[in-house]
C-alpha cells in the first residue's frame, strides 16, 4: 500500500531485463543514446535514477511495457568512454511506485513516490534465518553445476534488512520471481517468498545433479 501524504516527483527512469534491490549493486555498460544522455543529466545533478524491470519488450530503443515498482539507483562510480559510451558502478538505494510515465524527452522519466522502507520485527529472525539457509544451500547446488552464482559462503551484511535484501540479490532466481520479493511490502512476506522460491531452486538444482 503506497502512502497517501507521499508526493510523487520526475525521476530519470532505466528499464532492464534484471531487477535491483535496495544495497544491491548494478554495474552497467550504458550505450544507447538516449540512455547517455540519462547519464549526463544525472552526473550533474543528484546521480540518482531509477531501475524497473521490463515485463514485455526490449531494453533497446523503447516500446516496452514496465512493472510499476522499481528501486533508486545512486551511480558511485563513473567513467566515460572516448565514443561516448558509459562503465557504471550503482548501488540500489530505496523502493518507489510509479505513478504515470511521462513522454520521453529523450530518455524515459516518470513521476515516482518513495514507498515505506518497513521495519524488520523481532520475530521476522526466524525466517531470515530460513531465508539465509535456503539461500546458500540453492547457490552451493548451482556452483556444483558450474553455473556462475554468487558463493554460498558470501558474507552478509550484520544489519539484518540489509543482509535480506542481499540474499534476495544473491538468490539464483528469475527477475518475474525477483521482482514479486521487491513488490511485497511486508518483510514477512518478502521473506517467506524468498525461503519458498530458494527452496524450489535448490530442489531444482539436486535434481539436475542426481539426473547426471
Amino acid at each position: 500500500m503506497s502512502n497517501v501524504d507521499s508526493v510523487a516527483v520526475p525521476l530519470p527512469m532505466f528499464p532492464l531485463g534484471t531487477v535491483l534491490f535496495p544495497y544491491g549493486a548494478l554495474p552497467l555498460h550504458v550505450f544507447e543514446a538516449r540512455y547517455r544522455a540519462l547519464m549526463e543529466d544525472c552526473l550533474r545533478g543528484n546521480r540518482e535514477f531509477g531501475v524497473v524491470l521490463i515485463e514485455r519488450g526490449s531494453e533497446v530503443g523503447g516500446g516496452d511495457s514496465r512493472f510499476g515498482i522499481g528501486t533508486v539507483a545512486r551511480i558511485v562510480e563513473a567513467a566515460k568512454f572516448p565514443d561516448g559510451r558509459w562503465a557504471l558502478i550503482t548501488i540500489g538505494d530505496r523502493r518507489v511506485r510509479i505513478r504515470t510515465w511521462l513522454p520521453d524527452d529523450p530518455y524515459p522519466v516518470a513521476l515516482v513516490e518513495d514507498l515505506p522502507r518497513g521495519r524488520m520485527e523481532a520475530a521476522d529472525s526466524e525466517v531470515l534465518a530460513s531465508a539465509e539457509r535456503a539461500v546458500r544451500r540453492a547457490l552451493a547446488l548451482q556452483a556444483e553445476l558450474d553455473e556462475p552464482s554468487a558463493p554460498a559462503t558470501v558474507e552478509l551484511d550484520p544489519d539484518p534488512e540489509r543482509a535480506a535484501w542481499q540474499l534476495a540479490s544473491y538468490a539464483p532466481l528469475g527477475p518475474a520471481d525477483k521482482q514479486r520479493i521487491r513488490e511485497a511490502d511486508r518483510w514477512q512476506e518478502r521473506l517467506a517468498m524468498l525461503v519458498e522460491m530458494a527452496t524450489s531452486a535448490a530442489e531444482m538444482f539436486a535434481y539436475r545433479l542426481s539426473a547426471g
